[in-house]
Order: structure tokens, then C-alpha cells, then sequence
């Protein structure tokens, strides 16, 4: 992104950074326009036959050709992995922890039936424990373990614990056997997460040679899958430090003085003018005075770059001047280009420049004035870039039409070209056209002249290719200055991108809530005005934290499971319910999402009160107090982030109705909004009255259409129940 490009240069340089910029800027204009203002004593072109070996002049170093050769080092160096033995053990521990549970809880269910059967009169039948009633009592029995070896048996399915409890204590310890002599004989070799289902599938394989039924078979493919881990986890930090030996051992690559750098006779490639241009050898001067010129016309744009840039706050001023530089130094550069091609057959090939991109693209992605400056200062160059064409009608129709065409571009409204039709094709095209047609007639020049008709062709072909370049490359633009572009957003809503897709496999809940959360919010968003497809792709990510600790969110409980929280103190539960904020905004970090995106994962929540665990602390403690419960924000300081805070609350809430109705709905979201905007949770958001209104209309809407109460219809009895019941009616 060019936005993190001028961060870490800035990081580089420190306070250096706009002078660094600006200087470098100044000599890159002096340097590409001085060609055009002195004339040349040798001027080697790629492509061009060398009539004399040029040899290099001074020994200095290929700067390009060393970083290709240190970066083809790095990528060759092998990764570097850690291998945590301790996992072996662990896992077996864990293991057999649950056996020992296992076999207690039955030993314990057995004897208090025993007893119950010998408290019992005489004849009176006293029903054997249920598998229902085994795995109640073995969860229960669960209390007393680690926190993370529950975790790793709630991973369990239910089905597992319903056969296990039923089976006799020689076939328990059968299972106990067999599963820890396969998962520790895995567990054993080095397991990356590539290969992590090899592993357990080698070890599944190994089951049909067993002496064991079925459903021993089936509880053992549970317990090899849930104990057989990844136990070599890649080494990045040490991997980098080889990355950079590697690169540091490179030595660089030097064109020595005397070297051969062209042959006589030989061609000169793009490699030998790189050189060339190393070494300072592609052209020479003679005249002062235009350089005097072209210097001090450098040094006002300068100061008018620095006296602008001003008018911005200090962490948005290095991104001005970058962007400005390098959008000037493209358009001088592309002045250049159809200069090289100038000749006496295509002498207004320079009417082709699209005079209109640079200040259209500056008064988008900038402001109007910006745009202003630059179309002014493109004249400027222009003068240089065709300093041989001094005296001609055709620089003073260059000049103008360049002036005319930049100055149009800067009234186009502030939106993209392609979502404005044909006003903008009047401001970019039609009237510089036209333009063009009253400097002909100014000039005098023939309508049947052929050098007339390649003048328009040329000027309306420039004022094409600027509507095309700007509408073609906007998103490419907006890809480098913004880190929220609408490339970037696609990508990132792509259901198949890694953190989705980690999401879905182990967050099937929190998936699906996201996704919904997502609906209803921009929606909501389009409603009033704001972007809508960055708040559809920061609702995708906003609950990401939670695959950390998926299964202590209810969501991803499955059927029957029983909530971990219930196991927890409060404090411990509010820890767990508040990391996945701090958590999901740190993996988002790493993965480099757009900043608006890390800032409606931290702000969805704001500052709101954890309700439910604050009122079980408060039970147990009445010296607790709201602010301890209170999630970390910040409060939503953006429309988008506040209808997310909103929408977040109100879907999860409306999920957990019983039977929701629409009056239930459209109640439940004004009362939430009412609330967070006496908490204070919408203040820094923006949002107005009519704005909350409309957002309100919004989420009802969607919800009501969403989990409106389906109407229940009698149930249809089957042909064979109707003819049973027909039969007891004849019986009778």
C-alpha cells in the first residue's frame, strides 16, 4: 500500500523525510528534463547500434542488479522449523486423564445404583443409570480439571460420550490401550500442519487390524483425531535471520572502471543503458541559461509544495507531498515520452498527452486545489519537455491546450469518472476538444492541411486516453494511496480468503453471525450515505478474535453441549469475552487489513457494559464495580463503526428470542439504540438523529424479515395412520 510505502520510508529517513523527498524530486525533474533543454553531445537510445566500445568511466555499484542477486539468495534459504517434543506427553496425559474420568464416573454411577438396589423393598424395580444420566455425571466430574483439558474434551462429539459410558470396563480399557499406543507412536514423529491429517489418517489405517467392534473403532478415530496435534510449528524469526544472512553474504555487484560496457558494433540492450545511466553517460550539455531556468522553476514548485502542504495535518502531510510528487513526476515523465517521439511528420504527437489525468486524479484523491497547482506547473514542464519547439505555433497550442484541459479536469465533481456519464465527458473531453478547434482558427491554419486534422486527432485522442486512464486506473490508485480500496475489499470478501475460511472451520457460529451482522449493517450503511461494501467486510472480520476461544462462545457450542462459562468465575469469563476484541484486532494486524477494518473490530463493542457477568460478580462481590466490566473500546468513532456496535448487539440478541415477532423486534432495537445513545456509545460516532432513524428502519426491517415467526402448519397424518385409525373405528 502507498500509504505503509511512505510510513516505512518516513521510519527511515525520521525528520528528514520531506527534504529527502523534495530534493529527490527536484533532481528528478532536472534530471529528465535536461536532455530536452541541452543539447546533447551523445545520446545513446536502447536499441541503438554502439558505433565505439563504451567503456565505463567509473568504478560504482550495479545497485539493481546486486538487490536481484540478494533476493534470489533469501528465497533460495530453507525454512526453519521448531519441534516441541513436550506435546508428545502432553497429549498422552491428557489422554488418559479422561479415561481415568472415564472409569471413575462409572465406578461411581455403578455404586450408587447398587446402593439405591439395596435400599430398595422388596420388589420394587430400580431403573439402571441412562447413558444421559454417565455423561452428566462424567462433565460434572469435568470441574475438577484444567481448563485446557476440558477445552480439548468439549471437542468431543456428544456421540462419543453416549457409547464410551456403555461400555464394559474391559472395552474402555481396550480403547485407553490402543489410543495411546497409536496417538503417542504419531505423536512421536515431527508433524507440521500440512501433514497433520497423513498422520491421523495413518493411524485411523491401523484400526482394521485390531480385535475390536465397531463402535470401539469409532471412539478411537474421535480420541486419534482430537490427540494427534501439529507439533513442528514453522521458526519465522530464524528463518528471517538466514533470510538476511543469506542476503547479507552477497557481495556487490561493481562495473568497474574500464569495463566494456557496449561493444562496438553491438546493439545497446535495457541492461547496458541502466548501466549507462549508472555511470552518467547518456548525455552531455553545453547551454546555462534554460538550466538556470529549469532550476529555479524546480525550486518555486518547491515552495509552493511547501507552503501547500500546510494547510495539513502533520501524519497526512507526508502522504500530500508523496502523492504529489509522484503524480507529477508520472506526468512529466509521460511528457517526456511523446517528446522522444516528436518529429517534423508527427509534430503535434504532444497533443496526445493526457493533460487531464494528473489534476483530475490529484482533485479526487486531494482536494480541488491541489488539482489547480498541478495543471499550472505541467505548463510550466511542458515549456522545458519542448524547449526545441520555442518560436512555434505548435508550443503555444501545447501550452494552451495543456492549461485549458488540466484547469477543466479540476471542476469535474468530486466522484469516480466512471459513475458520472456524460458530465464528465462534457468537462474532459468535449470542451478541451473544442478548445483546441479555436486555437486552429487562432492560428490561422488551414482546415485542409493535413497537419490540421492530425492537431485534433492528437488533442481529442489525449482528451480520451485521460477519461480512460482515469476511469481504468482509479482503482489501481486508490489501491496505492488507500489500504481500504475497492480491490483490496473484494479480495477480502472473498469467502475462500484464509482468516474466512479459518473462521468458518472453527467458528461455524461466529461465521455465520458475522455474516449476518454484515447484512444488516450495510444496509444500514447504504441508507444513510456511507460505504456500505468496507462496513459488509469489517462486519466479515469484526468477531475474528473468537476462533482463539471458540467454543466459550455460545454460537459455536454444538447441540447439547454445555456452556464453559458455567464452569468459570465471572472475572475469568469477562477476560475470555474481552480478548476476542483485543485478539481479533491483533490478527487482523498481522494480516495487514485496512485500518478502518481494525478499527470497527476494536469499537464494535465500544464501551459497553458486560451485563450478564457483571451481575454474577457483583453476587459474589458487591465491591465490583461497572468499569471493571466494561469492555475496552474505544467507543465507535465513525457512522459505520456506530451501526455496527448497533447491528452486532441487536442480531445476536434477536437470535436468541423465543419466537420473535415483528412488534418484538421493532421494540428490542429502538430500546437498544435509546441505551447506547444515554450510555454515550454513539457520541464520537457522527451520527445524526435522522441518520439513527434511518439506521433504526434498517435493522428492523432486516431482522423482522430475517427471523420473523414462521406461521406453524397442522401436521399431515400418513396414509397408513389414516387407514389404522379408519380400522380401530370398523373394530369398535
Amino acid at each position: 500500500m502507498f500509504n505503509r510505502t511512505v510510513l516505512k520510508i518516513r521510519e527511515k529517513l525520521g525528520h528528514f523525510f520531506l527534504p529527502s523527498v523534495l530534493v529527490l524530486f527536484a533532481l528528478f525533474l532536472f534530471g529528465i528534463t535536461f536532455s530536452s533543454v541541452k543539447q546533447k553531445a551523445v545520446d545513446y537510445k536502447e536499441g541503438q547500434v554502439a558505433t565505439e566500445s563504451i567503456r565505463a568511466n567509473k568504478t560504482i555499484e550495479n545497485t539493481a542488479e546486486t538487490e536481484q542477486k540478494r533476493k534470489l539468495a533469501a528465497e533460495a534459504v530453507t525454512p526453519e522449523y521448531s519441534y516441541q517434543e513436550d506435546l508428545a506427553t502432553q497429549q498422552h496425559d491428557r489422554l488418559n486423564n479422561l479415561f481415568s474420568l472415564i472409569t471413575k464416573t462409572n465406578e461411581q454411577v455403578d455404586s450408587e445404583y447398587k446402593e439405591k438396589v439395596a435400599k430398595a423393598k422388596s420388589g420394587t424395580n430400580v431403573p439402571k443409570p441412562t447413558a444421559d444420566e454417565r455423561v452428566a455425571a462424567l462433565k460434572k466430574e469435568f470441574e475438577g480439571a484444567k481448563d485446557e483439558d476440558v477445552a480439548l474434551y468439549q471437542k468431543l462429539p456428544n456421540q462419543f460420550y453416549q457409547t464410551i459410558m456403555l461400555m464394559t470396563t474391559e472395552e474402555i480399557e481396550t480403547i485407553r490401550t490402543e489410543t495411546l499406543t497409536l496417538v503417542d507412536e504419531q505423536m512421536a514423529k515431527q508433524i507440521r500442519e500440512s501433514d497433520l491429517e497423513n498422520f491421523q489418517q495413518e493411524a485411523t489405517d491401523k484400526l482394521q487390524y485390531l480385535n475390536i467392534t465397531a463402535a470401539q473403532q469409532q471412539d478411537i478415530r474421535y480420541l486419534i483425531n482430537l490427540g494427534i496435534v501439529v507439533n513442528d510449528f514453522p521458526n519465522e524469526k530464524r528463518t528471517e535471520e538466514l533470510r538476511e544472512a543469506a542476503r547479507q553474504a552477497v557481495l556487490p555487484v561493481m562495473i568497474i572502471q574500464g569495463e566494456v560496457i557496449v561493444r562496438e558494433g553491438n546493439q545497446i540492450d535495457a541492461n547496458a543503458i541502466e548501466k549507462l545511466k549508472l555511470l552518467g553517460l547518456t548525455s552531455t550539455n553545453t547551454s546555462i541559461f534554460p538550466l538556470v531556468a529549469l532550476a529555479l522553476t524546480i525550486i518555486l514548485q518547491i515552495l509552493v509544495l511547501l507552503y501547500f502542504s500546510y494547510q495539513f495535518q502533520e501524519d497526512q502531510r507526508q502522504k500530500f507531498v508523496f502523492f504529489y510528487v509522484a503524480a507529477m513526476a508520472m506526468s512529466v515523465i509521460l511528457m517526456k515520452f511523446f517528446q522522444m517521439f516528436q518529429s517534423e511528420q508527427l509534430m503535434y504527437i504532444a497533443l496526445f498527452f493526457p493533460a487531464a489525468f494528473t489534476p483530475l486524479v490529484l482533485s479526487y484523491f486531494l482536494n480541488r486545489r491541489t488539482g489547480v497547482v498541478s495543471a499550472l506547473f505541467q505548463v510550466i514542464f511542458a515549456l522545458f519537455v519542448f524547449y526545441d519547439s520555442i518560436g512555434t505555433n505548435f508550443l503555444v497550442i501545447t501550452l494552451i491546450t495543456y492549461l485549458f484541459t488540466g484547469l477543466m479536469a479540476t471542476v469535474v465533481k468530486h466522484q469516480r469518472i466512471s459513475e458520472q456519464g456524460w458530465p464528465a465527458v462534457m468537462w474532459v473531453i468535449i470542451f478541451p476538444v473544442l478548445m483546441n478547434v479555436i486555437l486552429i482558427i487562432y492560428q490561422g491554419m488551414n482546415f485542409s492541411d493535413g497537419k490540421t486534422w492530425t492537431a485534433l486527432v492528437c488533442g481529442l485522442a489525449g482528451c480520451l486516453l485521460s477519461f480512460l486512464l482515469s476511469m481504468g486506473l482509479h482503482p489501481y490508485i486508490e489501491l496505492m494511496i488507500t489500504d481500504d480500496s475497492m480491490i483490496v475489499l473484494n479480495e477480502l470478501s472473498n469467502p475462500n480468503h484464509p482468516l474466512l475460511k479459518q473462521l468458518l472451520e472453527e467458528a461455524p457460529g461466529t461465521y455465520h453471525h458475522s455474516m449476518m451482522v454484515a447484512n444488516l449493517s450495510a444496509n444500514a450503511v447504504a441508507e444513510i450515505g456511507g460505504r456500505s461494501l468496507l462496513t459488509r467486510v469489517a462486519c466479515y472480520y469484526h468477531d475474528i478474535g473468537k476462533i482463539k476461544h471458540a467454543n466459550f462462545f455460545v454460537e459455536n457450542l454444538p447441540s447439547g453441549a454445555e456452556n464453559p462459562h458455567n464452569f468459570l468465575l465471572p472475572e475469568d469469563s469477562k477476560q475470555i469475552i474481552f480478548g476476542h476484541v483485543i485478539d481479533g484486532a491483533k490478527i487482523l494486524e498481522e494480516y495487514g487489513m485496512p485500518e478502518m477494518v481494525i478499527d470497527i473490530c476494536k469499537q464494535h463493542h465500544g464501551t459497553t457494559l458486560m451485563r450478564y457477568f457483571y451481575v454474577k460478580a457483583k453476587e459474589r462481590n458487591p465491591e465490583v464495580t461497572e468499569e471493571q466490566f466494561r469492555y475496552p473500546g474505544p467507543r465507535p468513532q465513525s457512522r459505520e463503526a456506530g451501526i455496527v456496535n448497533i447491528a452486532d448487539s441487536c442480531e445476536a440478541a434477536v437470535r436468541a428470542m423465543d419466537h420473535p415477532t415483528n412488534e418484538k423486534i421493532e421494540k428490542f432495537v429502538s430500546d437498544l439504540i435509546e441505551s447506547r445513545i444515554l450510555d454515550g456509545q454513539l457520541d464520537d460516532t457522527g451520527l445524526t438523529l435522522k441518520e439513527i432513524r434511518k439506521v433504526e428502519k434498517s435493522l428492523i426491517n432486516g431482522l423482522s424479515s430475517t427471523f420473523h415467526s414462521r406461521i406453524k402448519y397442522p401436521k399431515m397424518k400418513s396414509e397408513a395412520e389414516k387407514m389404522k385409525e379408519e380400522q380401530e373405528r370398523r373394530d369398535a
